[in-house]
């Protein structure tokens, strides 16, 4: 009897895990342009962060890029997803809405708002704290905690 316990077990273990392997979301793309996206998808779900520029050899754009790229996972964790928009000549919703020019960074909430404005890049630490000061993400965090409490 004791020899199929560790069997029964490991049966036991690995149905939890495939269950929640199928339960989660597939992951979403972190970074993706303009024209592959519109932006009503993310109300609500993720936070867009939207970066314009006139060309896509700009070297604010560069730099802004190369620093969101360092670190995904604190970009991950705040359901960010970063919009890039480097064509001017096409002038999509949001380049009419917030009429860019040259080089801006720019925080949307979940709700759709534009949260912040940024005519030179930001490090990706600057960004987490300005986004963790908002109501929504303080409410995430406290909802984080409740669960990690919970279990």
């Amino acid at each position: 009897m004791k020899p199929i316990l560790p069997l029964v077990l490991a049966c036991l273990f690995a149905n939890g895990t495939a269950a929640q392997t199928a339960e989660a979301e597939p992951e979403a793309k972190l970074f993706v342009t303009m024209e592959e996206v519109d932006l009503n998808q993310f109300k609500w779900k993720n936070r867009p962060i939207v970066v314009f520029a006139d060309s896509e050899d700009n070297p604010a754009f560069a730099e802004q890029m190369r620093l969101l790229q360092q670190r995904p996972g604190e970009l991950a964790e705040r359901d960010v997803v970063v919009i890039t928009d480097t064509d001017p000549d096409v002038l999509s919703d949001l380049r009419k809405k917030l009429r860019p020019r040259g080089f801006m960074l720019v925080i949307i909430g979940k709700d759709g708002g534009v949260k912040l404005r940024k005519p030179f890049p930001w490090d990706v630490r600057e960004i987490s704290r300005s986004i963790d000061k908002m109501p929504m993400r303080q409410r995430e965090i406290r909802e984080q905690k409740d669960r990690a409490i919970e279990r």
